[in-house]
Protein backbone atom coordinates (compact mmCIF):
# COMPACT_ATOMS: atom_id res chain seq x y z
CA UNK A 1 0.00 0.00 0.00
CA UNK A 2 1.44 3.44 -0.92
CA UNK A 3 2.50 5.46 2.10
CA UNK A 4 0.15 8.37 1.21
CA UNK A 5 -2.85 6.03 1.04
CA UNK A 6 -1.86 4.39 4.30
CA UNK A 7 -1.70 7.80 5.98
CA UNK A 8 -5.19 8.69 4.70
CA UNK A 9 -6.66 5.38 5.84
CA UNK A 10 -5.00 5.30 9.23
CA UNK A 11 -7.40 7.77 10.92
CA UNK A 12 -10.39 5.94 9.40
CA UNK A 13 -9.13 2.57 10.63
CA UNK A 14 -8.44 3.99 14.08
CA UNK A 15 -11.94 5.46 14.18
CA UNK A 16 -13.49 2.13 13.15
CA UNK A 17 -11.48 0.34 15.84
CA UNK A 18 -12.66 2.84 18.43
CA UNK A 19 -16.29 2.27 17.41
CA UNK A 20 -15.86 -1.48 17.66
CA UNK A 21 -14.29 -1.11 21.09
CA UNK A 22 -17.16 1.13 22.20
CA UNK A 23 -19.71 -1.40 20.95
CA UNK A 24 -17.92 -4.20 22.80
CA UNK A 25 -17.81 -2.13 25.97
CA UNK A 26 -21.57 -1.63 25.78
CA UNK A 27 -22.40 -5.35 25.61
CA UNK A 28 -23.95 -6.66 28.82
CA UNK A 29 -25.80 -9.65 30.18
CA UNK A 30 -28.98 -9.11 32.19
CA UNK A 31 -30.19 -11.63 34.77
CA UNK A 32 -33.81 -11.69 35.94
CA UNK A 33 -35.18 -13.69 38.88
CA UNK A 34 -38.67 -15.11 38.29
CA UNK A 35 -40.39 -15.42 41.65
CA UNK A 36 -43.19 -17.81 40.64
CA UNK A 37 -41.24 -19.44 37.84
CA UNK A 38 -38.47 -20.63 40.18
CA UNK A 39 -36.03 -19.65 37.46
CA UNK A 40 -33.72 -16.96 36.16
CA UNK A 41 -33.89 -15.55 32.64
CA UNK A 42 -30.90 -14.20 30.73
CA UNK A 43 -31.16 -11.22 28.37
CA UNK A 44 -28.57 -10.04 25.84
CA UNK A 45 -28.44 -6.24 26.00
CA UNK A 46 -27.26 -5.93 22.38
CA UNK A 47 -29.93 -8.03 20.68
CA UNK A 48 -32.54 -7.42 23.41
CA UNK A 49 -33.52 -11.07 23.35
CA UNK A 50 -33.98 -13.68 26.07
CA UNK A 51 -31.18 -16.16 25.43
CA UNK A 52 -31.78 -18.66 28.21
CA UNK A 53 -33.96 -19.55 31.19
CA UNK A 54 -32.72 -21.90 33.92
CA UNK A 55 -34.34 -23.49 36.96
CA UNK A 56 -33.07 -22.35 40.36
CA UNK A 57 -34.30 -22.55 43.96
CA UNK A 58 -37.80 -21.85 45.19
CA UNK A 59 -39.15 -18.30 45.13
CA UNK A 60 -36.09 -16.47 43.81
CA UNK A 61 -36.14 -12.75 44.55
CA UNK A 62 -33.03 -10.67 45.30
CA UNK A 63 -30.27 -11.09 42.71
CA UNK A 64 -26.83 -9.55 42.26
CA UNK A 65 -23.37 -10.41 40.94
CA UNK A 66 -19.88 -10.29 42.40
CA UNK A 67 -17.94 -7.14 41.42
CA UNK A 68 -15.97 -9.12 38.83
CA UNK A 69 -19.14 -10.72 37.43
CA UNK A 70 -17.79 -14.23 37.98
CA UNK A 71 -20.69 -15.41 40.15
CA UNK A 72 -24.36 -14.61 40.61
CA UNK A 73 -25.87 -14.44 44.09
CA UNK A 74 -29.58 -15.27 44.35
CA UNK A 75 -32.03 -15.22 47.26
CA UNK A 76 -33.94 -18.51 47.13
CA UNK A 77 -36.44 -17.40 49.76
CA UNK A 78 -38.42 -20.62 50.22
CA UNK A 79 -35.20 -22.66 50.32
CA UNK A 80 -33.85 -20.36 53.05
CA UNK A 81 -30.54 -19.95 51.29
CA UNK A 82 -28.50 -17.75 49.00
CA UNK A 83 -27.49 -19.66 45.91
CA UNK A 84 -24.17 -19.06 44.15
CA UNK A 85 -24.63 -19.53 40.39
CA UNK A 86 -22.13 -19.82 37.55
CA UNK A 87 -23.05 -17.18 34.92
CA UNK A 88 -21.75 -19.31 32.05
CA UNK A 89 -23.60 -22.56 32.78
CA UNK A 90 -26.30 -21.19 35.13
CA UNK A 91 -25.51 -24.15 37.37
CA UNK A 92 -25.85 -23.76 41.14
CA UNK A 93 -22.29 -23.97 42.49
CA UNK A 94 -23.14 -23.92 46.19
CA UNK A 95 -25.61 -22.67 48.76
CA UNK A 96 -24.80 -20.13 51.45
CA UNK A 97 -26.12 -19.84 55.00
CA UNK A 98 -28.38 -16.87 54.55
CA UNK A 99 -30.63 -17.05 57.58
CA UNK A 100 -34.37 -17.74 57.12
CA UNK A 101 -36.43 -16.37 54.22
CA UNK A 102 -33.83 -14.14 52.49
CA UNK A 103 -35.56 -11.53 50.35
CA UNK A 104 -33.12 -8.81 49.38
CA UNK A 105 -29.43 -8.29 50.02
CA UNK A 106 -26.55 -5.90 49.43
CA UNK A 107 -22.94 -6.81 48.73
CA UNK A 108 -20.10 -4.87 50.32
CA UNK A 109 -18.22 -2.85 47.64
CA UNK A 110 -15.20 -5.14 48.14
CA UNK A 111 -17.31 -8.19 47.24
CA UNK A 112 -17.48 -9.58 50.79
CA UNK A 113 -19.46 -9.76 53.05
CA UNK A 114 -23.06 -10.05 51.88
CA UNK A 115 -25.79 -8.40 53.96
CA UNK A 116 -29.09 -10.32 53.81
CA UNK A 117 -32.56 -9.22 54.93
CA UNK A 118 -34.37 -12.02 56.80
CA UNK A 119 -37.99 -10.92 56.61
CA UNK A 120 -39.52 -13.54 58.90
CA UNK A 121 -36.93 -13.21 61.69
CA UNK A 122 -36.67 -9.41 61.73
CA UNK A 123 -32.91 -9.44 61.36
CA UNK A 124 -30.03 -8.82 58.97
CA UNK A 125 -27.56 -11.66 58.44
CA UNK A 126 -23.93 -10.72 57.71
CA UNK A 127 -22.44 -13.49 55.60
CA UNK A 128 -18.84 -14.21 54.62
CA UNK A 129 -19.40 -15.46 51.07
CA UNK A 130 -15.94 -17.00 50.74
CA UNK A 131 -16.04 -19.08 53.91
CA UNK A 132 -19.84 -19.55 53.93
CA UNK A 133 -19.86 -18.33 57.51
CA UNK A 134 -22.36 -16.14 59.32
CA UNK A 135 -20.39 -13.27 60.87
CA UNK A 136 -23.26 -11.56 62.68
CA UNK A 137 -27.03 -11.31 62.89
CA UNK A 138 -28.38 -7.83 63.56
CA UNK A 139 -31.90 -7.41 65.01
CA UNK A 140 -33.82 -4.70 63.15
CA UNK A 141 -37.47 -3.68 62.78
CA UNK A 142 -40.33 -5.87 61.62
CA UNK A 143 -40.12 -7.34 58.11
CA UNK A 144 -36.79 -6.00 56.82
CA UNK A 145 -36.45 -5.86 53.03
CA UNK A 146 -34.56 -2.98 51.44
CA UNK A 147 -30.77 -3.18 51.77
CA UNK A 148 -28.07 -0.71 50.74
CA UNK A 149 -24.39 -0.19 51.53
CA UNK A 150 -22.71 3.20 51.33
CA UNK A 151 -20.10 3.49 48.56
CA UNK A 152 -17.29 3.54 51.16
CA UNK A 153 -18.69 0.39 52.78
CA UNK A 154 -18.98 2.04 56.21
CA UNK A 155 -22.76 2.12 56.61
CA UNK A 156 -25.40 -0.50 55.90
CA UNK A 157 -29.05 0.53 55.64
CA UNK A 158 -31.95 -1.88 56.16
CA UNK A 159 -35.58 -0.83 55.74
CA UNK A 160 -38.28 -2.50 57.83
CA UNK A 161 -41.66 -2.67 56.13
CA UNK A 162 -43.86 -2.74 59.24
CA UNK A 163 -41.75 -0.57 61.56
CA UNK A 164 -41.53 2.02 58.74
CA UNK A 165 -37.88 2.80 59.40
CA UNK A 166 -34.54 2.96 57.68
CA UNK A 167 -31.99 1.50 60.10
CA UNK A 168 -28.38 2.76 59.80
CA UNK A 169 -25.91 0.02 60.81
CA UNK A 170 -22.16 0.43 61.37
CA UNK A 171 -20.47 -2.28 59.27
CA UNK A 172 -17.55 -2.60 61.72
CA UNK A 173 -19.52 -3.00 64.95
CA UNK A 174 -22.82 -4.27 63.46
CA UNK A 175 -24.63 -1.86 65.78
CA UNK A 176 -27.59 0.30 64.76
CA UNK A 177 -26.42 3.91 64.95
CA UNK A 178 -29.65 5.60 63.81
CA UNK A 179 -33.28 4.92 62.94
CA UNK A 180 -35.03 7.20 60.46
CA UNK A 181 -38.83 7.10 60.34
CA UNK A 182 -40.17 7.16 56.77
CA UNK A 183 -43.61 6.63 55.25
CA UNK A 184 -45.51 3.34 55.30
CA UNK A 185 -43.92 0.12 54.07
CA UNK A 186 -40.41 1.08 52.92
CA UNK A 187 -39.28 -1.44 50.30
CA UNK A 188 -36.01 -0.27 48.79
CA UNK A 189 -32.95 1.84 49.58
CA UNK A 190 -30.36 3.30 47.21
CA UNK A 191 -27.32 5.49 47.88
CA UNK A 192 -26.15 7.99 45.31
CA UNK A 193 -22.73 7.16 43.83
CA UNK A 194 -21.04 9.87 45.93
CA UNK A 195 -22.71 8.63 49.13
CA UNK A 196 -24.21 12.07 49.84
CA UNK A 197 -27.86 11.02 49.60
CA UNK A 198 -29.94 7.96 50.42
CA UNK A 199 -33.27 7.35 48.67
CA UNK A 200 -35.87 5.15 50.41
CA UNK A 201 -39.13 4.17 48.70
CA UNK A 202 -42.34 3.75 50.73
CA UNK A 203 -44.75 1.44 48.92
CA UNK A 204 -47.94 2.15 50.88
CA UNK A 205 -46.99 5.72 51.74
CA UNK A 206 -46.58 6.45 48.03
CA UNK A 207 -43.44 8.51 48.50
CA UNK A 208 -39.66 8.41 48.25
CA UNK A 209 -37.70 9.93 51.14
CA UNK A 210 -34.36 11.54 50.33
CA UNK A 211 -32.13 11.32 53.40
CA UNK A 212 -28.84 13.03 54.25
CA UNK A 213 -26.68 10.11 55.51
CA UNK A 214 -24.46 12.47 57.51
CA UNK A 215 -27.25 13.99 59.61
CA UNK A 216 -29.70 11.08 59.14
CA UNK A 217 -32.42 13.65 58.41
CA UNK A 218 -35.00 13.59 55.62
CA UNK A 219 -34.30 16.54 53.36
CA UNK A 220 -37.12 15.94 50.87
CA UNK A 221 -40.07 13.68 50.15
CA UNK A 222 -41.06 12.99 46.57
CA UNK A 223 -44.72 12.36 45.78
CA UNK A 224 -46.29 11.11 42.56
CA UNK A 225 -49.49 12.01 40.69
CA UNK A 226 -50.49 10.27 37.47
CA UNK A 227 -53.62 11.39 35.59
CA UNK A 228 -56.18 8.57 35.48
CA UNK A 229 -54.33 6.43 38.06
CA UNK A 230 -55.64 6.15 41.63
CA UNK A 231 -53.42 7.24 44.48
CA UNK A 232 -53.62 3.72 45.97
CA UNK A 233 -52.13 2.21 42.80
CA UNK A 234 -49.02 4.39 42.97
CA UNK A 235 -46.67 2.24 45.04
CA UNK A 236 -42.95 3.13 44.80
CA UNK A 237 -40.58 0.17 45.04
CA UNK A 238 -37.30 -0.05 43.06
CA UNK A 239 -35.06 3.01 42.69
CA UNK A 240 -32.03 3.62 40.48
CA UNK A 241 -29.95 6.81 40.31
CA UNK A 242 -27.48 7.70 37.57
CA UNK A 243 -23.81 7.91 38.54
CA UNK A 244 -23.70 11.68 38.04
CA UNK A 245 -26.56 12.08 40.52
CA UNK A 246 -28.70 14.01 38.06
CA UNK A 247 -31.50 11.59 37.28
CA UNK A 248 -33.41 8.94 39.20
CA UNK A 249 -35.89 6.28 38.15
CA UNK A 250 -38.60 4.96 40.48
CA UNK A 251 -40.71 1.84 39.84
CA UNK A 252 -44.32 2.55 40.80
CA UNK A 253 -45.74 -0.97 41.16
CA UNK A 254 -49.40 -1.38 40.14
CA UNK A 255 -49.37 2.08 38.52
CA UNK A 256 -47.42 0.34 35.71
CA UNK A 257 -45.16 3.37 35.39
CA UNK A 258 -41.55 4.31 35.96
CA UNK A 259 -41.16 7.86 37.24
CA UNK A 260 -38.27 9.89 35.83
CA UNK A 261 -37.09 12.28 38.55
CA UNK A 262 -34.66 15.18 38.45
CA UNK A 263 -32.41 14.01 41.29
CA UNK A 264 -31.12 17.53 41.93
CA UNK A 265 -34.45 19.37 42.19
CA UNK A 266 -36.54 16.28 43.09
CA UNK A 267 -39.13 17.19 40.47
CA UNK A 268 -40.88 14.40 38.57
CA UNK A 269 -40.17 15.03 34.89
CA UNK A 270 -41.99 12.18 33.20
CA UNK A 271 -43.85 8.89 33.65
CA UNK A 272 -43.03 5.97 31.37
CA UNK A 273 -45.69 3.31 30.79
CA UNK A 274 -44.22 -0.18 31.25
CA UNK A 275 -45.60 -3.64 32.10
CA UNK A 276 -47.93 -4.59 34.94
CA UNK A 277 -46.73 -4.22 38.55
CA UNK A 278 -43.27 -2.88 37.84
CA UNK A 279 -41.04 -3.90 40.74
CA UNK A 280 -37.26 -3.63 40.37
CA UNK A 281 -34.90 -1.77 38.04
CA UNK A 282 -31.36 -2.12 36.70
CA UNK A 283 -29.23 0.26 34.64
CA UNK A 284 -26.53 -0.95 32.30
CA UNK A 285 -23.08 0.30 33.41
CA UNK A 286 -23.01 2.74 30.49
CA UNK A 287 -26.46 3.95 31.61
CA UNK A 288 -27.89 3.72 28.11
CA UNK A 289 -30.56 1.15 29.00
CA UNK A 290 -32.82 0.56 31.98
CA UNK A 291 -34.50 -2.81 32.55
CA UNK A 292 -37.69 -3.16 34.60
CA UNK A 293 -39.26 -6.33 36.04
CA UNK A 294 -43.04 -6.43 35.60
CA UNK A 295 -44.40 -9.12 37.90
CA UNK A 296 -48.00 -9.38 36.72
CA UNK A 297 -47.36 -9.29 32.97
CA UNK A 298 -44.39 -11.68 33.20
CA UNK A 299 -42.16 -9.44 31.15
CA UNK A 300 -39.27 -7.00 31.24
CA UNK A 301 -39.52 -3.51 29.75
CA UNK A 302 -36.43 -1.98 28.17
CA UNK A 303 -36.05 1.79 28.43
CA UNK A 304 -33.72 3.88 26.26
CA UNK A 305 -32.31 6.20 28.92
CA UNK A 306 -31.06 9.09 26.71
CA UNK A 307 -34.38 9.14 24.82
CA UNK A 308 -36.50 8.33 27.91
CA UNK A 309 -38.55 5.94 25.82
CA UNK A 310 -39.65 2.32 26.24
CA UNK A 311 -38.19 0.47 23.27
CA UNK A 312 -39.08 -3.17 23.89
CA UNK A 313 -40.95 -5.68 26.03
CA UNK A 314 -39.45 -9.13 26.62
CA UNK A 315 -41.37 -12.15 27.93
CA UNK A 316 -39.50 -13.92 30.73
CA UNK A 317 -40.57 -16.40 33.45
CA UNK A 318 -43.40 -16.27 35.96
CA UNK A 319 -43.54 -13.10 38.08
CA UNK A 320 -40.16 -11.49 37.36
CA UNK A 321 -38.93 -9.87 40.57
CA UNK A 322 -35.24 -8.91 40.65
CA UNK A 323 -32.83 -7.82 37.94
CA UNK A 324 -29.08 -7.23 37.70
CA UNK A 325 -26.75 -6.32 34.84
CA UNK A 326 -23.24 -7.77 34.54
CA UNK A 327 -20.44 -7.23 32.00
CA UNK A 328 -20.74 -9.60 29.06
Amino acid sequence: MPLAVHRRLAPLLAGAAALLAADAAGAYTVYVSNERGNSISVIDSETLTVTQTAKVGRRPRGITTSPDGKVIYLCASDDHSVQVIDPASLKILRKLKSGPDPELFALHPSGNPLYVANEDDNQVTVLDVEQNKIIAQVPVGTEPEGMAVSPDGAILVATSETTNMAHFIDTKTYKIVANVLVDARPRFAEFTADGQRLWVSAEVGGTVAVIDPATRKIIHKIGFKIPGVSKEAIQPVGVRITKDGKKAFVALGPANRVAVVNAETFEVEKYLLVGQRVWQLALTPDEKLLFTTNGNSNDVSVIDVPELKVVKSLKVGGAPWGVVVAPK
